[in-house]
């Protein structure tokens, strides 16, 4: 067994938003290769579905784990899908990120956490009181806002099951 320089963390229990339920909208930053602006999830989701990706901020490790693997899935080449992403990073971060990972997604900056509060999120950092970040967590959105497929980490660190979300996307 590999010797990891850090603990695998089980969550705790939390009500998110789950597969039916229709996703609370927001209007942030959405971060762009080249400016920002502020955008609603519903703009999003009233052109095509939505696959909502929350990751810890830009700089930590699952974050590149994540993106890397989306980016060479390359899902919106062959699925009616938008990808955009979620984290308590700054649009100067998102900036520097997509262009670290040559990556061609959107992401909204929520540094106060509130998108993740609301989606049932949360992951107080530990050590750092009234610090939180989202939980790495995917939504697959419809037209609507409704959740198609949903997956939320349940222990630090825990990334999605690609596989699933390319079957939900299949589904779409």
């Amino acid at each position: 067994m590999a010797d990891l320089d850090f603990d695998v963390v089980e969550l705790p229990e939390r009500e998110h938003v789950e597969a039916g339920e229709v996703a609370p909208d927001f209007t942030r930053p959405l971060v762009n290769d080249e400016f920002w602006e502020d955008r609603s999830l519903s703009e999003l989701t009233d052109s095509s579905p939505v696959l909502l990706v929350f990751y810890p901020m830009d700089g930590a490790f699952p974050a590149t784990y994540i993106w890397n693997e989306l980016r060479d899935r390359a899902w919106e080449e062959h699925y009616d899908v938008r990808i955009v992403g979620c984290s308590i990073s700054d649009p100067y971060a998102h900036k520097q990120l997509i262009a670290d990972r040559e990556m061609d997604y959107d992401l909204f900056s929520d540094p106060n956490n509130t998108i993740a509060v609301e989606y049932g999120i949360p992951h107080d950092l530990d050590g750092m009181t009234g610090v939180s970040e989202p939980r790495p967590a995917v939504f697959l959105l419809d037209e609507e806002r409704v959740v198609e497929y949903g997956w939320v980490a349940g222990e630090w660190p825990e990334f999605p099951d690609y596989d699933a979300i390319e079957a939900a996307l299949g589904e779409l």
